[in-house]
């Protein structure tokens, strides 16, 4: 067997271990590491240029040609390819029907000096968001509209969770994600362009027609208080939502959502 392909087969083998502690974020931050699973998302990251360091299969799944490009994606770039069980697969990405094929990759860099304002027209940022599945479906909708990224201001969920990355379909690979706390984001936007908006109901205008510019960011609040007063206040524009109904608000990410897509049309 070639030295970058390793068949395991025991619940209490050291990579075993190594693989399923990258389930918890102490463990993905000490080694810059984060778990995928599911072939049409690895290859998703294959074709964006992400290849996994390490591929991890069942040793009972069907042929697949999708399959068959990414063994070769990763044993060009000199990464490893492990055969296990599917008991062991489910230990590793704590599934109890996991996908035949999971991945390990390196975390991407999540500074905000790393961003490029000028590639894109929309950007949505998301404040305080606690929920790994919103975050994800936010990363989801951004690839949507086109946006350029993901900004997560203060404490928000790991995009780099199992969750949060099953959750993005993909999206985590395409679109840029950045972190900081809202005393580096508020200069970091004002040193250029930039128009931040956000859903509200302090001095809101309506969401359809309101004079959108590019690059607009989107921002929305953690999922059950909100925006704080003070970075609403800061906005450029705030808008608001008509709710027909007994609920007083949105989900974030659905707020995202809709305003992602007014905005795109505005911008149109």
């Amino acid at each position: 067997m070639a030295e970058h392909r390793r068949v395991i087969t025991g619940f209490s083998n050291p990579t075993v271990k190594a693989l399923r502690a990258l389930r918890e974020k102490k463990h993905r931050k000490r080694e810059g590491k984060f778990l995928a699973e599911g072939l049409r998302l690895l290859t998703d990251a294959r074709e964006c240029g992400h290849v996994p360091e390490v591929l991890v299969l069942a040793d009972r799944r069907d042929p697949h040609p999708l399959l068959a490009a990414l063994e070769d994606a990763v044993e060009a770039s000199g990464g490893k390819v492990i055969e296990t069980t599917p008991d062991i697969l489910s230990k590793i990405t704590g599934k109890d029907n996991p996908q035949a094929v999971a991945g390990v990759f390196g975390e991407f860099d999540t500074s905000l000096s790393n961003l490029d304002r000028s590639s894109a027209d929309i950007w949505l940022v998301a404040q305080a968001l606690r929920d790994p599945g919103n975050l994800g479906t936010m990363l989801r909708t951004g690839d949507a509209i086109g946006a350029g990224g993901l900004i997560l201001i203060d404490d928000c969920a790991d995009p780099f969770s199992v969750e949060a990355v099953r959750a993005s379909m993909g999206a985590v690979f395409t679109q840029r994600i950045a972190q900081a706390s809202w005393d580096e984001f508020e200069p970091w936007l004002r040193g250029g362009t930039g128009q931040l908006v956000a859903a509200s109901l302090r001095d809101a205008q309506p969401y359809r027609g309101a004079p959108y510019s590019a690059p607009c960011f989107v921002m929305v609040g953690n999922e059950s208080r909100g925006l704080p007063a003070e970075y609403e206040m800061a906005c450029d524009l705030r808008v608001t939502m008509p709710m027909k109904g007994r609920a007083d608000s949105l989900n974030a990410a659905v707020a995202a959502a809709v305003l992602g897509y007014e905005v795109l049309a505005s911008l149109a």
